[in-house]
């Protein structure tokens, strides 16, 4: 007898193929039956403990989310929240080269050290990273343990760089280069978490990563030959991979780094992925220029896989906390002063001029597409100044006020001290560049991914990229049908991961399932809410038409909310990996 069957599903199986309408039978946490409507696949109908009717739904795979940072929310959060409303049964954490082990065990200064790099580059809270985990850990296998068993997704964690540097290095992880002994021993360190269930190698030398102190985080301080000998190392272990972060992912890649990416992939014999590629008609050459790293890589015995988001991810920002303003060469001095300076900086012409030559130079990259400031919308008010403007568009405020759109901004921001709440209406949202996408989501090395779930939590939310996006190809733009949709969020991240037996809805796979009504899927508004630990603030999104999500088989959500069941399994490296070799 079956644990449960689904009776009757529009089942889309993860590999591109027609739909179909079939029962779909689980058992010990795993598909056991897919067979036509009450057959049960022998001439005799199923039966099942449980069973329901799923005429007119989507039964589809879990989807996997390749690029999180949930490696501290699991702690609080064992629903990974909001990702599983939406869909995600499996993610990686430990990405960028950001991990909270392994921690030296005689020096607990660095585990503050690292909730303030935290707080700082990933934009998390330092005091849910204070409250919400209990830092019991030193190696990174006792992290592990200390997350096995206590999560409602499937999770697995690359080994963060900076951790590795600061556990041989302390404090001179933030300076200079590694001595070659000290190489050696992170790459054994390395090899010691792979053996623990690691999946492998995540690194940054981006010039957008400083710590709590405002410094280069400390794996921007490697060498190459640092980074290809921790490559080579997760070459030797099974199921293994990197994720990095270099300068040009943000807008174009340099010689050096294309050459530096191919040279680690090739040395592990690994595929690398990185993130984000920014697709933008105005930028006609990015595209080609990013993917060159992956056509030069397979013809080096490597691969790589850039990672991009199928939807606009909503911004949530103000002059007055950091957010991606401040990552524009030119704006992080003036941002970063004191409230009052601040205000008094922005008013200067002066100031307001240079801000704005920096805003639309080469050097600002991606970042160019979020300084049309009359397209900004004003978000929440703190003033009577401000009263009747939330919902505005600041071009028509500035009309109104015969004033320059990014003086406008700067006067409304002033009238709440900073606080008021920006929504950027980034200029890539046109139809060419949502062509561009689909053309570019051909591509053999790009997959989707990129949300950063778990980090930047009252900026942005990346987390319901999957129903938006399968939204958006059911009633929205229709960039691609849903069955190759469906295969993107979820075979396709799979066989990337190298995940055993999860991707796919097929006989002997993990029961990871979503049924989902498409007449209703997409993802709700984000919206402020405060229940991180401390009350502090993240956004939220409210998944919509989302019947059921199962993992390993129990249900964990059922009609778009939480049924506090915890099935999630911690996914470790060969057990639940298998090695993609890219020779």
């Amino acid at each position: 007898m079956l644990d449960h069957l689904v009776k009757g599903a529009t089942v889309v199986d993860g590999t591109g193929a027609p739909a179909r309408t079939a029962d779909v039978g689980i058992q010990g946490g795993r598909i056991a039956l897919i067979a036509e409507p009450g057959t049960g696949g022998s001439g005799a109908g199923a039966t099942a403990r449980t069973e329901e009717d799923a005429t007119g739904l989507v039964l589809a795979p879990g989807f996997v989310d390749p690029h999180t940072h949930y490696d501290a929310q699991l702690f609080w959060d064992p629903y990974a929240t909001p990702s599983l409303q939406h869909g995600v049964t499996t993610v990686a954490g430990g990405n960028c080269g950001f991990t909270l082990a392994p921690l030296h065990p005689d020096r607990p200064e660095d585990a503050d050290y690292t909730r303030r790099m935290m707080a700082k580059v990933e934009g998390m809270s330092l005091t849910a990273l204070e409250e919400g985990v209990d830092w019991s850990w030193s190696s990174f296998a006792e992290y592990l343990d200390a997350l096995d068993g206590r999560t409602a997704v499937n999770a697995g964690f690359m080994v963060g760089h900076c951790a590795l540097r600061r556990y041989v290095m302390g404090a001179d992880a933030s300076g200079g280069a590694a001595t070659p002994e000290q190489i050696r021993q992170m790459t054994d360190l390395l090899k010691e978490a792979m053996e623990a269930g690691a999946w492998g190698l995540s690194t940054t030398q981006s010039a957008t990563h400083s710590d709590g102190d405002g410094a280069p985080v400390a794996s921007r301080h490697a060498t190459p030959a640092e980074l290809i000998a921790l490559s080579r190392a997760v070459g030797e272990h099974e199921g293994t991979q990197i994720e990095a972060i270099l300068a040009g992912c943000l807008d174009q890649f340099s010689d050096a780094e294309i050459d530096l990416f191919v040279e680690m992939s090739a040395a592990a014999g690994r595929p690398l992925n990185w993130n984000v590629l920014t697709i933008d008609s105005a930028v006609p050459e990015r595209v080609p220029r990013q993917l060159l790293a992956s056509e030069r890589a397979r013809k080096s015995g490597g691969r790589i896989v850039a990672l991009t988001m199928p939807i606009l991810t909503p911004m949530n920002m103000s002059l007055g906390t950091f957010c991606a303003l401040n990552l524009i060469p030119g704006w992080g001095d003036v941002l970063a002063l004191p409230v009052p300076e601040r205000i008094a900086r922005l008013r200067d012409p002066g100031v307001r001029a240079e801000l704005l030559r920096h805003a639309v130079s080469e050097e600002a990259g991606v970042f160019r597409r979020l300084t049309d400031f009359g397209r900004y919308v004003i978000g929440d008010t703190y003033s009577d100044a401000n009263a009747g403007l939330t919902g505005r568009v600041v071009k028509d405020i500035a009309a109104e006020r015969g004033l320059e759109p990014f003086h406008c901004l700067v006067e409304i921001c002033a009238a709440d001290d900073l606080r008021t709440v920006l929504w950027p209406m980034p200029t890539d949202n046109d139809p060419a560049s949502w062509a561009l996408r689909r053309e570019t989501w051909q591509h053999e090395d790009v997959l989707l991914g990129g949300s950063d779930a778990g980090a930047h939590l009252d900026r942005m939310c990346g987390a319901p990229y999957t129903t938006r996006f399968l939204g958006d190809c059911l009633r929205g733009r229709k960039l691609v049908p849903l069955e190759r949709a469906v295969r993107m969020l979820s075979d396709d991240p799979a066989r990337l991961l190298g995940l055993r037996d999860r991707g796919r809805i097929a006989v002997g796979h993990h029961a990871d399932l979503v049924l989902f009504d498409p007449e209703r899927i997409d993802a709700g508004p984000a919206t402020l809410v405060h229940d991180l630990p401390g009350a502090s603030p993240r956004l939220d999104s409210r998944a919509l038409g989302v019947v059921s999500v199962r993992v390993n088989g129990v249900e964990t959500v059922r009609d778009d909310r939480l049924t506090g069941a915890i099935p999630g399994r911690l996914l470790r490296s060969g057990r639940d990996t298998r090695t993609v070799s890219t020779r």
